[in-house]
This record gives C-alpha cells, sequence and structure tokens, in this order.
C-alpha cells in the first residue's frame, strides 16, 4: 500500500503577522513557520495505516526551499519519503494541480490532506484533487481505517455523523478528533538526514488567482456593560448603532 500525504507549512499561531510592498505581500521576517496542525494528523493517520498493512508514506509539500526544515521534521516523525514541488503555493488550484500531476504519476492507494491550512483557512485542496484525479474524496474525515481492502471512515455531519464504505484509490482530509499527532524522537530525527527528499519542478499551469492588498482585522474595541435591567438601552445600541436588528 502507497499513501501520499499533502502537507502544507503556514506561520506559527504566535508569530505577529504583518504586511509589505504596501500591503501586497505576506511579511515572513521573524516569523517561525510549522506543519500545518490538520495534516500532521493526516500524516499519523497514515503511518499508522501504512503500520497495519505494510504500506509506505510519501509527504508532498507544494514550496520553496525554505520549507525543507518541515518536511524532514515530518520524515523524522516517520514518513518514508518527500517530494518537494518547487513552487511559491500561491492558491489552492494551483497546488493541488502539481499534487495531482505527481499522483497520476505514481499510482497511490489514499491520499490524506488536512481539513484546511491555518493560515488561509480555505479547505479546497481534498476536493480539487479529487476532481483532477477523478477519485472519491471524504472531507473533514474524524474516523479513516482501512479494513479488508475497503476505506471506512466517519465525518459529522447537521444532525449527526455519516459513516460511509468506499474503495481505494480515494483521498480525505483530517479533522481533529481523527487521531493525536505523533513527536518525532531521536531515532527519527537522526533517520529523517538520510531519507530521500525528491525535489521536481511544478508544471507550466499559471496561478489561477492573484492576491491584490492584505489587511490586518480591525482592533478589538472596548465592552460596553449594559444593566441588566436597562431592555430599553440594548434594544437601542443593537438596532441604532451596531445595526443588528
Amino acid at each position: 500500500m502507497r499513501i501520499l500525504v499533502c502537507m502544507s507549512v503556514v506561520p506559527d499561531t504566535t508569530s505577529k503577522i504583518t504586511f509589505k510592498d504596501n500591503n501586497t505581500k505576506f511579511n515572513t521576517d521573524g516569523v517561525q513557520f510549522i506543519i500545518n496542525p490538520y495534516d500532521e494528523l493526516a500524516l499519523t493517520k497514515a503511518l499508522e495505516i501504512a503500520e497495519k498493512n505494510n504500506g509506505t508514506v510519501t509527504v508532498i509539500n507544494v514550496g520553496l526551499a525554505d520549507t525543507e526544515p518541515n518536511i524532514r521534521k515530518a520524515l523524522a516523525i516517520g514518513a518514508n519519503d518527500a517530494i518537494r514541488v518547487n513552487a511559491d503555493p500561491k492558491d489552492a488550484l494551483f497546488v493541488a494541480t502539481q499534487i495531482a500531476k505527481v499522483a497520476k504519476e505514481n499510482n497511490y492507494d489514499i491520499i490524506l490532506t488536512g481539513r484546511e491550512s491555518i493560515d488561509y483557512n480555505g479547505g479546497l485542496v481534498c476536493g480539487l484533487l479529487g476532481e483532477l484525479l477523478t477519485i472519491p474524496s471524504i472531507n473533514v474525515v474524524t474516523k479513516f481505517d482501512f479494513e479488508n481492502g475497503k476505506v471506512l471512515a466517519a465525518r459529522d455531519i447537521d444532525g449527526g455523523r455519516e459513516e460511509l464504505e468506499c474503495s481505494v484509490p480515494c483521498i480525505a482530509s483530517a479533522q481533529k478528533e481523527l487521531c493525536e499527532p505523533r513527536i518525532p524522537n531521536m531515532r527519527g530525527i537522526m533517520a529523517a538526514r538520510t531519507k530521500p527528499l525528491v525535489v521536481v519542478e511544478p508544471t507550466n499551469e499559471n496561478d489561477f488567482a492573484d492576491y491584490i492588498s492584505f489587511e490586518l482585522p480591525e482592533a478589538k474595541q472596548g465592552v460596553k456593560m449594559i444593566d441588566a435591567a436597562n431592555a430599553e438601552e440594548l434594544i437601542d445600541l443593537l438596532r441604532n448603532e451596531k445595526k443588528l436588528i
């Protein structure tokens, strides 16, 4: 069994976010980058399935050379090898197109992604990959196992939980409840230094989107306290000042 895990590299949530070049580019100065947390869940689940089914796990990242330290961390966690598509991941369709090309050339049984990246929160790559590869895609799974040649998955839906059975090849995106992420140990860190990390050039696809400008959210305003007995003042504020009713 061959499993492909799609991995993005994102700013740590503790980093201070700023922009440059007249607010048209993200300023990476002083920003610490990490493996996208949802992708770590996907990687852990892939390793669990591979260990039970004598499989291998490949990590793929669409990114420039500065993502390689985090790719090595994924190898230290347990992935067998890694692929880096040497391109700036500007939009989800571009990323999915690059990953789909690699996936078509290598015939993976299972492809796992995170439900979304914590920087742009798009949640698009899983579905786009399913379409580009013409294989089933299951979005935001809280359970994902491989038994008797079939994938058994579950995901939360409005009013309950949906259980699914699917043949391979297929793709799914990982949600928080799926598993507990693994932490690399010293043996894994040492082994990661010699594991294969192949760099491939991107396809000639152009970027499908461009960013005109970025802006930070407005600063939080102070809290206005209203006496519990003064419902009229609360209604007046909601209606005339905040325009909520």
